[in-house]
């Protein structure tokens, strides 16, 4: 199976083979990448959705359907897609069973590893949280989806269920040209100076670069898709992820590691045909909207480069703030460890040696929860926090929670104690034992920031409330951070700019191991770990 990449001027191979897990640019030096970006992933989801695509001044939009099997181009300035519902001739079954659901794209890809290790062909997916599919185009019928679901259950696995509704009528795009209202299920929209205007649902317009299309996804909606080259990706990415005011060779850093992840990342979305979204699951990206003439500066000056690890881009995570220490990868999610993902102190100076005293130690971690000085991020808001919630708080979430993933211990009506079971060396928490009334659940990881409110991060320690009686009634999480705090610190390369430091520098500080270079056809863009 091969995965075309659109490169500028020309069609060449990316080259993804399946056998050997690989993506390859097949680029040639200097060509831009042209990437696939989901910029609205459910359209249609509300039955009131608009989405308004206006051309700029003195421009048309050529808006490309298919009649007849023969494409039509029609013309026009501006045209606002709108989704009908259409009857079908006889009711359908839309059907398919979910192996595995996580909070994060990397560990539903360790799940779906270990999935197709069992000979089990598989698809990852985003209806809300990331699902590990049984292939649908594989499992294709309700007699082949029932035998496995029962071979499973047999086996004692009891996380995959069937998911199943009956469709009586199905979403179709409309919109109006010339007077005359078109029902189609794919619409593609350029323009000659490839410049758009899109509003979504009657709120302020933004603008974007490049080509559009409608397209159905996998959950009964659509997804307006924005085909645009990755320099072009960038401006409405980094001043949005670093912010504004960042220190030039911030900037920078950020630069190349939000181009090395997009790359990396294209794998994302393949069961929807697409490859990124515009959200925080993958980065954020706002079109042309909040540019800036110092960032794009930033962009033009790092054209190119991306940062590599053995000859293969790195997984380049980055998060807002670290809480002192960043984390290693299995810290957060499940998968192979990445080398150049390792703890380290988040700081300029030796304010704390792991070696000596690691943090998966209670007491040594509730001391460097106490140190507030000399870190990349001290005076942050949210190195450090404490953050408090009632049992019945905890519960209510909690509930929420298992009732989404479809946990068997869903319906708790109490939480009862919370206990921290493991740290890692970087302190962050693996395992956590919630009692209920219906038993314990365990929370693992990122999982416990997704089924608890408090935490902003995995970084913390649990101080019991009581009242007067001595009863516990909640519990205040103490700790550092915001978000997975794997990789590069924003709010760190802040600091470590203004101290003079390089984008290479400050790049190498958080992702040791690994080397700057220029994008070249011999750089894969992901190996598939055995």
């Amino acid at each position: 199976m091969v995965r075309s990449a659109k490169f500028q001027g020309q069609w060449l191979g990316l080259g993804l083979w399946i056998g050997l897990g690989l993506w390859g640019p097949g680029a040639l030096p200097g060509n831009a990448v042209e990437i696939e970006v989901g910029i609205v992933q459910r359209f249609g989801e509300e039955q009131n959705d608009t989405l308004t695509i206006s051309s700029l001044s003195g421009d048309r939009l050529e808006v490309d359907i298919i009649s007849g099997g023969q494409q039509q181009t029609l013309q026009t300035n501006q045209v606002t897609l709108e989704v009908a519902q259409q009857p079908l001739p006889q009711a359908e079954l839309a059907e398919y069973i979910v192996l595995s659901d996580q909070g994060t794209f990397e560990t539903a890809e360790d799940s779906a590893k270990f999935w197709r290790s069992l000979g089990i062909e598989v698809e990852i997916t985003q209806p809300g949280r990331w699902q590990v599919w049984a292939k649908r185009d594989v499992y294709q019928t309700p007699l082949l989806r029932r035998l496995l679901l029962q071979e499973l259950k047999a086996k004692g696995y009891t996380t995959p269920y069937l998911s199943s509704t009956v469709r009586t009528e199905k979403a179709i795009a409309s919109f109006v040209v010339g007077g005359y209202r078109y029902n189609r299920a794919n619409v593609a929209i350029r323009s000659r100076n490839g410049l758009f205007n899109v509003q979504e649902d009657g709120g302020p317009e933004s603008r974007f670069a490049g080509e559009l299309r409608l397209q159905p996804n996998a959950y009964g909606t659509f997804t307006l898709v924005n085909d645009v080259d990755i320099e072009v990706y960038l401006r409405g990415v980094v001043p949005h992820e670093i912010g504004p005011n960042a220190p030039d060779n911030a900037v920078e850093a950020q630069t190349i590691i939000a181009r090395t992840y997009a790359l990396r990342n294209l794998r994302r979305f393949e069961a929807d045909d697409y490859e990124l979204c515009a959200t925080i699951h993958c980065q954020v990206y706002k079109g042309l909207q909040g540019t800036s003439p110092r960032i794009d500066q930033a962009i033009a000056r790092t054209k190119g480069l991306v940062l590599t690890y053995n000859n293969e881009l790195v997984d380049a995570l980055y998060s807002s703030t670290t809480g002192g220490v960043t984390a290693s990868f299995s810290d957060v999610w499940d998968g192979a460890e990445r080398p150049y993902l390792k703890a380290v102190i988040d700081s300029p100076n030796p304010v704390w040696d792991l070696k000596g005293n690691s943090l998966a130690d209670e007491q040594a971690f509730r001391k460097f929860i106490a140190l507030n000085q000399g870190f990349n991020e001290t005076g942050r808001t949210v190195f450090r926090w404490e953050r408090s919630a009632t049992l019945q708080e905890l519960a209510t979430t909690l509930q929420t929670y298992l009732e989404r993933t479809q946990n068997p211990l869903a319906g708790i009506q109490t939480v009862q104690k919370l206990e921290i079971k493991r740290r890692s060396p970087s302190g962050r928490v693996l395992e956590l034992d919630v009692t209920t009334d219906r038993g314990i659940v365990k929370l693992l990881k990122n999982e416990i920031r997704s089924a608890l409110g408090p935490p902003r991060s995995t970084l913390f320690y649990l101080q019991p409330n009581l009242n007067p009686q001595n009863q516990l009634t909640g519990y205040t999480f103490v700790g550092g951070g915001f978000g997975h705090g794997v990789g590069m610190s924003q709010y760190g390369s802040y600091n470590l700019a203004n101290l003079g430091w390089s984008a290479a520098r400050i790049l190498q500080f958080y992702y040791p191991g690994t080397t700057l270079q220029p994008l070249d056809e011999s750089i894969v863009f992901w190996r598939e770990t055995p």
